[in-house]
């Protein structure tokens, strides 16, 4: 692991950039010059078929194996392909006999937009965790403070992040600085904070080399580094949330007992959220014996917010041990080493009661109604990226249910979404289905049963008529009392725009 990092603010970062863009060393670049196949492999960790693609002596084949790769090339190959001289001057690349090789990793990574941007983390960590760790000599080396490349908690994050327009952002945890690359994309000002000085130190290059605005920086634990600042009108957060025995790797474990970062981190978001702000966070969670799971998060969301939570998976104590300590490395390590840590978790688990691990999101939203609304499920279906627009219509959906009573609610004018079909399921030649589902076929691609009034309700939504109307021409098609329906009907309207199935034709 490099010790003396890049310098953000020398002169060879915009050249540095220039010659990445040149030889089309981008997200777009190293799809086409790998292939699917090696390039989805980086992202498992496994470096040979990328190898393998890069025998070449071409610009292109040289960054990869110089970032990526962490091969030494020799030093006119370098030259030709980046500004080596520069870069040897600013410890971006170190003399290796007549070669030279990279004090950093550098990944390509596609904007939202469609930028060209690059995150710069620890050798070894811009194609895996910290099991990727390598020295120049290709031997593992562990670290508590490495700081990590980009990954699929933290693209999963940045991609259920709201983007509307705001002032104040802020990135807490900020490791390589992916978050606050994103938020940079849409905030006047954003700040960065880590508990880990090294990893400020990356986020400055990430942010640089890919062209952002330089982020305030602050060292520090949780919301401590902005205690007296102004609140923000967006926190993002992917913090150390793993559940483990000690803190070993700053990154990832939080030295807290059990749950308690995410806990701290969701109970004090208040205080630093401006009003109608937002706070979005991935975590982990315990599930304790004799306790359901959704009163533990329930009891986190402080006062004055919406939430919504949703669990995307769950593993049991054992499955959880083995993923966070393949992730470290210790997998490799002496067997009886490796029995010893994973001794060490159990007990752990066992000593709180825990029996298994819930992963999820958690978003919420500032507001000052008296009546806060709290979604807590469960949804470990696929959904699709990116979800921010979806995050923030069921916010607004939570908006308008609140203010509507069950009479508004049938004076509503509501349309079904564009992206919901209808299928229906029962024997082959019956007349009629047994029932008829609808389903979303974006954002959260949600599924629902609904009856036969249900199903005839929504398909003729359209926003011309006020559901009230409609139910009392329903009513007539099949005999029933129309009050009755009215009085019927509403709770099942409610989940249907909850869900998003059915909108306000004025949204």
């Amino acid at each position: 692991m490099s010790t003396h990092l890049p310098t953000a603010t020398s002169t060879t970062i915009p050249r540095l950039r220039d010659a990445f863009l040149a030889v089309s060393f981008t997200a777009d670049g190293l799809l086409e010059l790998l292939g699917a196949p090696a390039y989805a492999a980086l992202a498992r960790s496994e470096t040979v078929p990328a190898l393998r693609a890069t025998r070449g002596d071409g610009p292109l084949e040289t960054l990869v194996r110089l970032f990526l790769l962490q091969h030494p090339v020799p030093y006119e190959r370098a030259r030709a392909a980046l500004p080596a001289a520069d870069a040897l001057a600013d410890n971006w690349l170190v003399q290796d006999g007549g070669a030279v090789r990279a004090t950093v990793d550098i990944r390509p990574f596609g904007g939202p937009q469609g930028q060209d941007w690059w995150i710069v983390s620890d050798l070894g960590c811009a194609v895996g965790g910290a099991a990727g760790i390598r020295t120049p000599e290709g031997r593992p080396q562990r670290s508590e403070d490495i700081v990590l490349g980009v990954g699929g908690a933290s693209t999963t994050l940045a991609g259920i992040t709201v983007r509307t327009p705001v002032a104040r952002a802020l990135d807490l945890g900020t490791g390589s600085g992916v978050q606050a690359l994103h938020a940079a994309q849409h905030a006047t000002h954003v700040t960065a904070t880590d508990l880990n000085p090294r990893a400020l130190r990356f986020a400055g290059l990430t942010l640089a080399l890919s062209g952002a605005p330089a982020p305030d920086l602050r060292e520090g634990s949780l919301y401590e580094p902005v205690a007296r600042e102004d609140p923000y009108d967006l926190i993002v957060s992917n913090p150390p949330f793993v559940i483990s025995p000690g803190a070993r790797l700053t990154y990832r474990d939080g030295g807290m007992a059990g749950d308690d970062v995410c806990r701290t981190l969701v109970q004090n978001s208040v205080d630093h959220l401006t009003e109608g702000g937002y706070c979005q966070l991935l975590a982990n969670w315990q599930h304790i014996e004799g306790e359901d799971w959704r009163d533990r998060l329930r009891s986190w969301v402080p006062g004055g917010c919406d939430a919504w939570i949703v669990q995307r998976e769950v593993q049991d104590i054992t499955q959880y041990a083995e993923l966070w300590l393949r992730d470290s490395g210790d997998h490799r390590s002496d067997p009886a080493e490796y029995a010893a840590r994973y001794d060490a978790w159990l007990d752990a688990f066992e000593q709180s009661n825990t029996h298994a691990i819930g992963f999820g999101w958690i978003t919420l939203r500032k507001t000052e109604t008296n009546a806060p609304s709290i979604t807590i499920e469960e949804w470990a279906h696929p959904v699709e990226q990116p979800l921010g627009d979806a995050v923030r219509s069921h916010f607004e959906r939570q908006d308008f249910l609140r203010t509507h009573d069950d009479a508004a609610l049938l004076n509503t004018h509501f349309r079904l979404a564009d992206d919901v079909v209808q299928e229906q399921v029962g024997a082959p030649g019956a007349e009629d289905p047994e029932h008829v589902v609808f389903r979303q076929h974006r954002g959260m691609r949600r599924a629902t049963q609904v009856d036969t009034v249900g199903a005839g309700f929504a398909g003729v939504c359209d926003g011309s008529l006020p559901a009230g109307r409609i139910l009392d021409a329903i009513a007539q098609l099949v005999g029933e009392d129309p009050v009755q329906l009215r009085d019927r009907t509403p709770q099942a309207i409610r989940l249907l725009v909850e869900q998003g199935f059915l909108l306000p034709a004025d949204r």
